[in-house]
C-alpha cells in the first residue's frame, strides 16, 4: 500500500489517521487513561492550530481516532475539554520551569536555567503554548482565570529567584517587596512575548531566546542589586 500524504495541518493529520485505520477484528481494549491522553493530544493540536471557536469536536474525534460520542463520554463538552487542555498544558509548563532550576546554584544560573526551560518547553510544544497564550486568554472566563493561576505560580517562582539574587548581593533582601514583584511581572511578561516571537522566527532557538532575555534582564537586575537604580531626569 502506498504512503498516505498529508499537509501537516490538523485536517491533514485527521485524514491520515482515518486513512490508516483498518478494522482488525477483536481488538484489545485501550486503558481509559491512554485513550483520554490520546483525545487530549488531539484537542490541544486542534485548539492550538484552529483556535477555540473554529475547532470542532468532529475534528478532534477524527484526529484522535475515536467517535465523537466517546469524546463527549470522557470529557463531557467542548468547554470542559478546552479547560482540561489548559490545565494540562499549564501544569506541564510550570513543571518544566521548576524542574529546570537546580536549587543551591548561584542566582544567575537559576534564572538562566528557568528561562531556558521555559523557552525550550514553549518551542517543543507550540500548540500547547498557543492554547495558553493565544486562545485561553481571549475567550473570557473561566478560561482566562485558568491561565492566570498558572501565571501567578510562575511569577511567584521568579520572585523567589530575584529575592535570592538580592540576598547574594547584599546578604539581605535589599529590594522593596513591590519592586521585586514588579520586576517578576515584567520578566514573565517579556518571556511570554519573546516566546511568541521566537516560535514565529526561523533560526531562533530556545537558547537564543533565553540568552536575549537574560542579557536584557540580568544587567538591569545587577545594577539594582548594587543600588544603581535609574531615575528620570529632573525637568
Amino acid at each position: 500500500m502506498g504512503a498516505v500524504e498529508t499537509d501537516g495541518s490538523v485536517q491533514g493529520a485527521a485524514r491520515t489517521a482515518k486513512a490508516v485505520r483498518k478494522p482488525t477484528g477483536r481488538q484489545k481494549r485501550m486503558p481509559r487513561a491512554v485513550r483520554e491522553r490520546q483525545m487530549m493530544d488531539a484537542a490541544v493540536r486542534t485548539f492550538g492550530q484552529r483556535g477555540y471557536r473554529a475547532a470542532s469536536m468532529d475534528e478532534i474525534a477524527e484526529l484522535a481516532g475515536v467517535s465523537k460520542p466517546l469524546v463527549y463520554l470522557y470529557l463531557n463538552s467542548k468547554e470542559e475539554l478546552f479547560t482540561a487542555c489548559i490545565r494540562r498544558e499549564a501544569a506541564a509548563l510550570v513543571e518544566a520551569v521548576r524542574t529546570g532550576v537546580t536549587p543551591g546554584e548561584p542566582a544567575d544560573r537559576q534564572l538562566w536555567a528557568g528561562l531556558r526551560a521555559f523557552f525550550t518547553h514553549t518551542a517543543e510544544h507550540p500548540d500547547g503554548w498557543a492554547v495558553l497564550h493565544s486562545q485561553a486568554r481571549t475567550h473570557g472566563e473561566p478560561f482566562a482565570r485558568e491561565v492566570a493561576v498558572m501565571r501567578e505560580e510562575i511569577v511567584a517562582f521568579v520572585t523567589l529567584l530575584i529575592v535570592e539574587a538580592a540576598r547574594e548581593a547584599h546578604h539581605d533582601p535589599a529590594l522593596p517587596a513591590h519592586e521585586v514583584a514588579g520586576l517578576a511581572e515584567a520578566l514573565v511578561g517579556a518571556a511570554e512575548s519573546l516566546a511568541v516571537w521566537a516560535n514565529a522566527t526561523p533560526g531562533v532557538s530556545a537558547k537564543n531566546a533565553a540568552a536575549t532575555l537574560m542579557n536584557f534582564a540580568w544587567a538591569g537586575l545587577g545594577n539594582l542589586m548594587r543600588g544603581e537604580s535609574w531615575s528620570p531626569p529632573r525637568l
